[in-house]
């Protein structure tokens, strides 16, 4: 009787301690790339990346570094991410990137973009480091 109490309560230590491993384990992104802007004007877009939603993973863009021309400095860029498609691109919404990271949501499969919808201060954005994940 006592070797079958420490099995079973070696095996419910053991199970326990994988499903916290399983549980603590980082939702990782289908996909991802990182790039830099610079002198972008409204209506500027990124390259497009293609989203198989293989996963269940949000897609985003993150901002660092983000200066403008205005006086106010850098304040908020418009961001809309964009689903390439055969007549008129469909919007997936815009956000107000305040040089962090926002989100869209977990998108269907297809191939997609951002575009830059304005700034509140100035003309040109410049972005240090741009990372999106998808």
């Amino acid at each position: 009787m006592q070797v079958l109490n420490r099995r079973t309560t070696r095996g419910l230590v053991v199970g326990a301690a994988l499903l916290g491993l399983a549980g603590g384990t980082p939702a990782f992104a289908e996909g991802s790339w990182s790039s830099y802007i610079s002198g972008w004007q409204s209506g500027s877009e990124s390259r497009r990346w293609t989203d198989g939603n293989s996963d269940a993973v949000s897609t985003s863009v993150g901002f660092s570094g983000c200066t403008t021309d205005g006086g106010s400095g850098f304040q908020s860029a418009g961001l809309v991410v964009w689903k390439d498609v055969f007549g008129p691109d469909e919007s997936k919404g815009l956000r107000a990137n305040k040089c962090n990271r926002v989100y869209w949501g977990d998108l269907a499969s297809g191939t997609y973009y951002f575009e830059l919808n304005g700034v509140t201060s100035g003309q040109f954005l410049d972005v240090s480091s741009v990372n999106t994940q998808y």
